[in-house]
């Protein structure tokens, strides 16, 4: 049982690996969201200064619109990036099982990586030795056998 604690180590570590760079590469679309916020500000500051028809609707609606797009991409992927980097730190201390169980059923949503990354990591997580190692037990101590058996 011993080789199985260390086989378990090692998956809960290289998935931790994977959740790090994921999480990198969800922050990216951060720049995409920033491009649309510094958009947006532009055009609501050159709009507002040229000349205006009185039958339209206000001309710094237009740059609203691309400020409130741009933050709202940012912070989902930020948001997104920041709850991938914690799965990873769980998954390499073994803690908060369920919230990592949560956050790959997540990832699962984001085709093709996130798809791929949260299916394996529902895999190992779903292992009765792998839950042990996040309940703080040593899978190996109990032998053959689950502990309330004996």
């Amino acid at each position: 049982m011993n080789n199985q604690v260390n086989q378990d180590t090692e998956h809960l570590r290289i998935l931790s690996i994977c959740h790090y760079v994921l999480a990198g590469l969800c922050v990216f679309p951060l720049l995409y969201g920033l491009f649309y916020l510094l958009m947006g500000i532009f055009f609501g500051v050159a709009i507002a200064n040229s000349p205006q028809p009185d039958n339209g609707p206000p001309a710094v609606l237009f740059g609203g619109i691309f400020v409130f797009v741009g933050l709202v991409i940012s912070l989902v992927a930020l948001t997104f990036g920041i709850l991938l980097y914690k799965a990873g730190r769980n998954l390499s201390s073994h803690q908060n099982h369920t919230f990592c169980f949560v956050i790959a059923c997540i990832a699962c949503a984001f085709m093709p990586f996130g798809t791929i990354l949260g299916i394996f990591t529902i895999v190992v997580l779903m292992r009765e030795s792998v839950k042990a190692l996040f309940g703080g037990q040593s899978y190996q101590k109990f032998g053959s056998t689950p502990p309330n058996w004996q």
